[in-house]
């Protein structure tokens, strides 16, 4: 029996294509990049590249966190675009799919909101205002701190009333406007 040339046995084997790197790649700058992958080898103990069971349990253990096995399965079973696998996959989330995950939850981020918690926190009447000393001091120590140069940039201006509040509220909804204004 004759089989077309395409499905030859002995047909040499065709040279493994080079593989072009994943788009979810072009969306980041090469820097952070870099810091993804430092935080998925923090995470991948075993240093197999893949993130697992075992691996997650040994990284919230070890920030002092016990979370339940369905918990673990669900962090697992989750993969980038929403698709799901079965919870006995032997392997768990390599890091191109982490890094889609990251992109995912990344480009979800709704500004408005997360802003308001974020002051909301420092607001103890509830009133939509901060004191500016008390968020200077926030913004120099806390986080991605800041220079006194862009802290006097960033409170300078109308948001600051003469008692020397910043009213957060205000700041958010100009800001809204203006990231819709770019959208159009």
């Amino acid at each position: 029996m004759s089989y077309p040339d395409h499905l030859s046995v002995n047909k040499p084997a065709k040279s493994r294509a080079r593989r072009e790197p994943s788009g979810v790649f072009s969306l980041f700058q090469p820097s952070q990049i870099q810091q993804f992958k430092e935080a998925f080898q923090l995470i991948d103990h075993d240093k197999d590249g893949w993130v697992t069971h075992s691996d997650l349990t040994q990284i919230f253990a070890s920030l002092g966190i016990t979370p339940t096995d369905s918990q673990l399965k669900s962090l697992l079973s989750s993969r980038p675009g929403g698709q799901h696998v079965s919870s006995n996959d032997p392997k768990g989330i390599n890091f191109t799919m982490f890094l889609t995950m990251m992109s995912e939850r990344l480009f979800e981020f709704d500004t408005e909101p997360e802003l308001l918690d974020a002051f909301a926190c420092f607001d103890e009447n509830d009133q939509g205002t901060v004191n500016v000393n008390d968020l200077r001091k926030y913004l120099k120590e806390m986080g991605d701190r800041m220079d006194d140069r862009e802290i006097d940039k960033f409170l300078k201006g109308s948001f600051t009333d003469r008692q020397g509040n910043f009213n957060y509220r205000e700041w958010v909804k100009v800001l809204r406007v203006n990231e819709e204004g770019e959208d159009q």
